[in-house]
C-alpha cells in the first residue's frame, strides 16, 4: 500500500459501518489509509454541539490524524460526521458518507449514500442504494473461494449456506426461532439434496449455536464465530449454490445477494424492526431474495453490491483524488 494514500477510511467501533466503508474504498481500486476512530464522552452529544471538530475523539485517535492529509474521506454514520467535516474545513477533503450523517451539515457532504430502506429525503448530494454497501466484491469472493474450497471438498455439492445473526437491541432471537429456522432450512436442503455449511456471527451466542448443532445432518460443516479467528463467511458466500440468511442484519442480507444465486431470508413476523422489514420487502420485490419457506424452485439474479454503485458515483462526480 502507498505510504501516503490520498483516501482515508474512518473506522470507528461499529464493525458493520467499517465494512461498508471498506467495501466502497476497495471498489475504488486505489490505495487508502484506515484511521482508527475511538470516541470519548463528547460523542454522546448532538452533532450540533460538537460541530466540525475532533472533540469527540480520544487523545490516541486524534494522534493518528497526521499529514499528508486526505483528498477524499470515506466514513459512515452520525458519530464520524464531526471528524469528516473537520477534515473538510481544515484540509479541504472531499467527503463520502455512507448513511445519514445527521443534522446539521448534510449539505456539506459531497456524496451521501443512503440505503433505500432508510427512507431518507432526496437531495442533490444523495444517492439511494438497494441494500447496504459491503466488501463481497467479485475479486474478494474469488480469493476467498480459492481459500476455502479445498477444505470443503469432502462435502457433496450442492452447498447450502446458512448465515446466522442473532439478537438485536430491539428483538431477541429465542431458541424456538432457531428451531423454526433449522426446520425450514432442512426442508430446503432436502429438496436440493444439499450439504449445509453454517457460519455464525458475533451476535449468535451459545444457545442458538447449540440448537443448530443439534439439528444439523451428517452432511454439514459448522463454523462458530470467534473473536480474531479465521472466518469462512465470505468464502461460503462465494461458493454457495443457495444461501439462507437471518433477516436481523441488513449487511448480511445484502452480502448474501452478492452471490447471484438463490437467497432465502429467515424473517418471521415480530423478529425485526420496520427498517429491516423495508429492506426485506425491497429485496423480495426486486427478485434478489425470497422468504424462507417460500417456493423451493431455484432462480438466479444479478449480483448485488451497493459499494460498486457508490464507487462509480464517486468517480462520476469527480471526487477521486
Amino acid at each position: 500500500m502507498n505510504s501516503s494514500p490520498a483516501i482515508w477510511v474512518l473506522a470507528d467501533d461499529r464493525p458493520g459501518n467499517v465494512a461498508q466503508c471498506l467495501g466502497v474504498a476497495e471498489a475504488l481500486g486505489e490505495p487508502f489509509r484506515v484511521i482508527t476512530v475511538r470516541y470519548n464522552a463528547v460523542a454522546g452529544w448532538h452533532n450540533l454541539l460538537i460541530g466540525a471538530h475532533r472533540h469527540a475523539m480520544t487523545r490516541a485517535s486524534r494522534a493518528e490524524l497526521t499529514p499528508p492529509w486526505p483528498k477524499l474521506v470515506i466514513a459512515a454514520g452520525r458519530r464520524t460526521a464531526p471528524l469528516a467535516l473537520w477534515l473538510k474545513r481544515r484540509h479541504g477533503a472531499k467527503l463520502v458518507q455512507i448513511m445519514d450523517p445527521g443534522w446539521p451539515g448534510r449539505a456539506k457532504f459531497d456524496l451521501i449514500a443512503a440505503p433505500r430502506h432508510d427512507a431518507m429525503a432526496d437531495a442533490p448530494n444523495i444517492i439511494h442504494t438497494l441494500g447496504s454497501c459491503h466488501r463481497a466484491s467479485p475479486t474478494l469472493l474469488q480469493a476467498e473461494a480459492a481459500k476455502w474450497q479445498p477444505r470443503l471438498a469432502h462435502l457433496p455439492r450442492p452447498w447450502l449456506i446458512l448465515s446466522v445473526g442473532g439478537a438485536t437491541k430491539d428483538y431477541d432471537f429465542p431458541a424456538f426461532r432457531a428451531e423454526q429456522m433449522m426446520a425450514q432450512t432442512l426442508i430446503l436442503a432436502q429438496s436440493q439434496q444439499a450439504s449445509i455449511l453454517v457460519a455464525t456471527s458475533r451476535r449468535t451466542g451459545p444457545k442458538i449455536e447449540a440448537v443448530i448443532r443439534s439439528m444439523l445432518p451428517e452432511r454439514s460443516y459448522f463454523h462458530p464465530w470467534q473473536e480474531g479467528a479465521e472466518n469462512p463467511y465470505l468464502g461460503f458466500i462465494a461458493l454457495a449454490d443457495c444461501i439462507v440468511a437471518t433477516g436481523d442484519s441488513m449487511n448480511m442480507c445484502s452480502e448474501a445477494c452478492a452471490n447471484g444465486g438463490p437467497v432465502y431470508l429467515f424473517c418471521p413476523p415480530n423478529m425485526v424492526n420496520d427498517k429491516h422489514a423495508r429492506l426485506h420487502d425491497q429485496l423480495f420485490e426486486q427478485g434478489y431474495a425470497r422468504p424462507l419457506g417460500d417456493s423451493l424452485t431455484p432462480w438466479r439474479h444479478p449480483p448485488l453490491n451497493a459499494a460498486v454503485e457508490v464507487a462509480a458515483e464517486v468517480r462520476r462526480r469527480g471526487l477521486m483524488p
